[in-house]
């Protein structure tokens, strides 16, 4: 994978300029509320007039939101792009895009997010795989500090989790929405999967789905490129009633403790819970043996 770099840190005064790459902003007092903590640490935050718009399920027309991203990116007075929510929708802005020689600036968000995280990478930028605008207010205070800390210029500390699979690995980490990622394989968009420490997450896939999925991936021969794996959570993700199922964990446990490389999962990133900022492409350590992702 491309060595990313995180931008130059933030700093009270900056501005921040808020998109909407994906669906449509239902959750308005909720998206309010995350605007207001970005502003409470002293950035200048923008929101797009029609923040709100709808185009079916996507946050307005396609050129609409990508002229929005575009704008957001090329304003040299602008330091970072603030996502208002997931969903389903900024893969769609890529079929017509170019970084291009835009200067190096944050991008946040996570679930629909990861096809611009990943384009971004691409161009050696690490964006943060972190809570959106929708999502922030219902973060825990560790979690809110965590994402402040990492964007001003600060450390991570080390996440948690419980070991599945022992051992231990070093590589850049490519954190990535499940579904996404998988939609993302073999296009332009894929960044090089040699050495990489992939950290999954995923939301309202009956668990034949990430079956379907992880089944893709061990199929393409991708996975053997892999020198860990680091699983958030998997929320929502119970089998339909009364119908014959693995359980989620029952499925990635087969999928995945079979690969001959470090697994370490429940940790806590991802939907319906803390969401602990993990930018992408630096330098991790997945550690099986104590079941921790270490930042180097």
């Amino acid at each position: 994978m491309l060595r990313c770099l995180p931008p130059e840190p933030l700093k009270a005064g900056d501005l921040l300029r808020v998109v909407i790459p994906s669906g449509a902003v239902r959750e308005v007092e909720m998206f309010n509320k995350g605007v207001e903590i970005w502003r409470s640490h002293g950035f200048r935050v923008e929101v797009p007039h029609g923040f709100d718009r709808r185009w079916g399920y996507l946050g307005g027309k396609d050129d609409e939101r990508r002229r929005q991203l575009q704008e957001a990116w090329d304003d040299p007075a602008c330091r970072g792009v603030l996502c208002a929510r997931g969903g389903y929708g900024s893969m769609r802005l890529l079929e017509a895009w170019d970084w291009g020689d835009r200067p190096n600036k944050w991008m946040i968000g996570f679930s629909d997010i990861t096809s611009l995280l990943w384009s971004l990478s691409l161009c050696g930028v690490s964006g943060v795989h972190g809570p959106l605008l929708t999502t922030l207010a219902k973060e825990p205070g560790w979690s809110i500090q965590r994402l402040f800390d990492w964007v001003e210029g600060g450390s991570l500390l080390p996440i948690q989790g419980k070991t599945w699979v022992n051992g231990q690995a070093e590589g850049r980490l490519l954190p990535a929405n499940l579904t996404v990622a998988t939609h993302l394989l073999h296009t332009p968009l894929q960044p090089d999967l040699d050495g990489v420490i992939l950290a999954i997450e995923d939301v309202t896939e009956a668990p034949y789905r990430v079956d379907r999925m992880l089944t893709h991936w061990r199929l393409t021969g991708l996975l053997k490129q892999v020198k860990g794996i680091a699983v958030g959570r998997f929320s929502q993700c119970e089998p339909p009633p009364n119908v014959p199922s693995f359980t989620v964990e029952g499925v990635l446990r087969d999928r995945l403790e079979d690969l001959g490389i470090p697994v370490v999962a429940e940790l806590p990133f991802g939907h319906d819970g803390p969401n602990a900022a993990l930018p992408v492409g630096v330098p991790v350590r997945i550690d099986g043996d104590s079941g921790k992702l270490v930042f180097l």
